[in-house]
């Protein structure tokens, strides 16, 4: 099989993402054809490429358009245009879980809980519902914990206001304003299709976490001060496999993770990150179609530990998107 591999180009470093090679070594392992594709700000050349190679599937790794993550969506929708094969979840999937208050109101609606918010733009109330201090601010369609940091988390209206306002400023979109759940934060990744199926739990662990901070996967913490993969609260979190987990509370987990999947209509493969709190209740923070695949980011390390080595995870994303189009 002809498999163009599709990503950003700030994939390309330096230092490159190992991702690329990891996924191009598992598909050329499998025996097929590989060939990688850059997305950027121009639309023609990818569209000339890509009706030139016409490969048999394509696989999605593009996580925005023109630096642009709101976009996203934009990238699959081209793919579709052109009547291309491809891994991952769909325009509109994208779409429903890239806007953070667009997922709030879909998984209301099927009954899945998730943080009392509110969303504002430059004066104007999109949603107020019932929500009390401390809250954390965001921008609701940016990913990897972009816009996210100690400052998000506000405790009276005057910070609230601050907040709103450099947020707007630097982002030019609405605020998310969600209520701060504290609690255990866990990432649950999802595999499949009509009969998906969650992988193991993992934890992110702020034990080492500075104590006079909120715990919360700030930008600092996912990938340091700068993006230097440096700092207190960076160093202060892991991602592990918890240990003494109720397997009761691991299995609600599951199901939640399950059910907001397919709510959200995602497709192949996604990760659902989850709030739980003392008193055992289920919040989904954050959902995450075509997730990071990175042989050990925490999807990839959960298939292994349901017995799904890295190759086999690459060809079983592979498969699950052939069998959608063999229908």
């Amino acid at each position: 099989m002809k498999v163009v591999i599709l990503h950003t180009s700030d994939s390309l470093g330096p230092p490159e993402d190992p991702v690329l090679g990891q996924i191009e070594g598992a598909l050329r392992g499998g025996g097929h054809e590989t060939a990688r594709l850059t997305v950027d700000a121009e639309v023609e050349p990818l569209v000339a490429t890509l009706t030139r190679e016409r490969p048999d599937l394509v696989f999605n790794l593009a996580e925005s358009f023109g630096g642009k993550s709101a976009l996203e969506s934009n990238v699959a929708a081209l793919l579709n245009l052109l009547g291309l094969r491809y891994t991952g979840s769909s325009p509109a999937g994208l779409m429903q879980a890239g806007d953070k208050t667009l997922t709030k109101k879909v998984l209301s609606f099927h009954g899945i809980k998730t943080a009392p918010f509110a969303t504002v733009y430059r004066g104007a109330v999109d949603w107020a519902g019932d929500i009390d201090f401390p809250l954390i601010v965001k921008p609701p369609q940016e990913d990897a914990s972009i816009g996210v940091t100690q400052k998000s988390i506000v405790r009276n209206v005057r910070e609230l206001l601050e907040t709103i306002g450099a947020l707007q400023l630097e982002y030019q979109s609405p605020a998310l304003i969600e209520q701060f759940i504290d609690g255990r934060e866990f990432y649950v990744g999802v595999l499949g299709n009509a009969n998906a199926r969650a992988l193991p739990v993992v934890e992110l662990d702020f034990s080492k976490f500075p104590a006079d901070r909120p715990k919360i996967a700030s930008y600092e913490a996912k990938w340091g001060e700068d993006g230097g993969g440096t700092g207190a609260e960076y160093e202060g979190t892991e991602s592990v496999f918890p240990e003494h987990l109720d397997p009761a509370l691991e299995q609600r987990m599951q199901q939640v993770a399950v059910e907001a999947f397919h709510a959200l209509r995602l497709r192949d493969y996604a990760r659902i990150d989850l709030r739980v709190t003392p008193a055992g209740e289920i919040y989904v923070i954050e959902v995450n179609p075509n997730c990071y695949l990175e042989r050990n980011g925490e999807f990839a390390r959960a298939a292994q530990r349901a017995g799904i080595e890295f190759d086999e995870l690459i060809a079983t994303v592979l498969e699950l998107a052939g069998a959608r189009y063999a229908r």
